[in-house]
């Protein structure tokens, strides 16, 4: 059961969120956000997630998730911010300071569990992926050059954790490599669309519909493909589907007008936290990223006055 710290001002916030989530997850809660980060600072590991209040006295929730994402000990918790659903302004300068889950105000308990879960799944994910390939590191440091296929949610998630352990930082790697392959299988290649995922996530149905099309007898031998590179300086990743494309330029930056929504973030969240470049080539079909390798040691230049 996860343990998540609740920040808001106002008594009865604090207490619509508790009677939503009090079931599921283990809560604790502050009156603003001094109070919070004295919690945190006073129990580091203690929390999987915060769901935070913006405006509070004392010190607001941007100051909290400003603290947070500068702090080592905190940069992997989830942070999700509540908002007003037509404050684009607001929901924009949160993304900018690492925010990347909303909840609307005033919010229905379907919405908020939806958006908690999806906040720590993905914290869940990273971690499940970093622990999965930090065995095979030894022999992936021998790798220039390789090309892998993939065509299931399983293959998403041994491949893209496995790969991440020739990076340096290999969580944040894994997740993005994972969300990357992951498009590549339920939209490339299985064809589900934004709407449709949103539709069946909110049922509680999305992984029973990707396992459905994969059985079909039609995509037995539809792959997608991940390919590395190793150059002094860096890895390339390129991740290539089979399907039409879509429009990628819409999913490079997480939009406020999608920052509520359940799903969405992915491209958004590998392309300013995992990776050094992202291009996307043609109609969306392949995309390359970059992961930059710590830089080599300094060669001395010989004494000459040395005997």
């Amino acid at each position: 059961m996860a343990k998540l710290l609740v920040v808001d001002d106002e008594p009865i916030n604090l207490e619509i969120i508790g009677h939503c989530l009090e079931d599921e997850h283990q809560l604790a809660f502050a009156e603003d956000g001094l109070e919070a980060w004295a919690m945190l600072e006073a129990s580091p590991q203690a929390y999987d997630g915060v769901i935070l209040d913006r405006m509070m006295p004392r010190m607001d929730g941007m100051e909290v998730l400003r603290r947070l994402k500068a702090d080592r000990r905190f940069r992997d918790v989830p942070v999700i911010m509540q908002s007003a659903a037509d404050s684009s302004e607001q929901v924009a300068e949160g993304l900018a300071a690492g925010a990347w889950y909303y909840l609307a105000k005033p919010y229905a308990p379907k919405a908020l569990r939806s958006i908690v879960n999806a906040a720590l799944d993905d914290r869940r994910n990273r971690k499940d992926l970093a622990h999965i390939g930090g065995r095979l590191q030894a022999i992936l440091d021998l790798t220039e050059q390789a090309s892998f296929r993939f065509r299931t949610l399983d293959e998403v998630s041994a491949l893209s954790s496995t790969l991440a352990q020739m990076c340096p930082n290999p969580e944040t790697v894994a997740m993005g490599l994972s969300e990357l392959m992951l498009n590549a299988v339920e939209h490339g290649n299985l064809g589900i669309d934004y709407a449709e995922k949103g539709r069946l996530i909110e049922e509680g149905l999305w992984q029973e519909e990707v396992e459905r099309r994969l059985a079909d007898p039609a995509q037995a031998g539809r792959h997608a493909i991940v390919e590395l590179r190793r150059d002094p300086a860096c890895l390339s990743f390129t991740i290539r589907d089979r399907g039409p494309g879509f429009d990628w330029q819409r999913y490079l930056d997480l939009d406020p007008s999608r920052a509520f929504d359940s799903h969405g973030r992915g491209i958004a969240m590998a392309r300013h936290l995992a990776f050094a470049s992202m291009e996307y080539r043609g109609a969306g079909n392949e995309v390359q990223v970059t992961v930059a390798l710590a830089d080599p040691p300094e060669i001395q230049a010989p004494n000459d006055d040395a005997v």
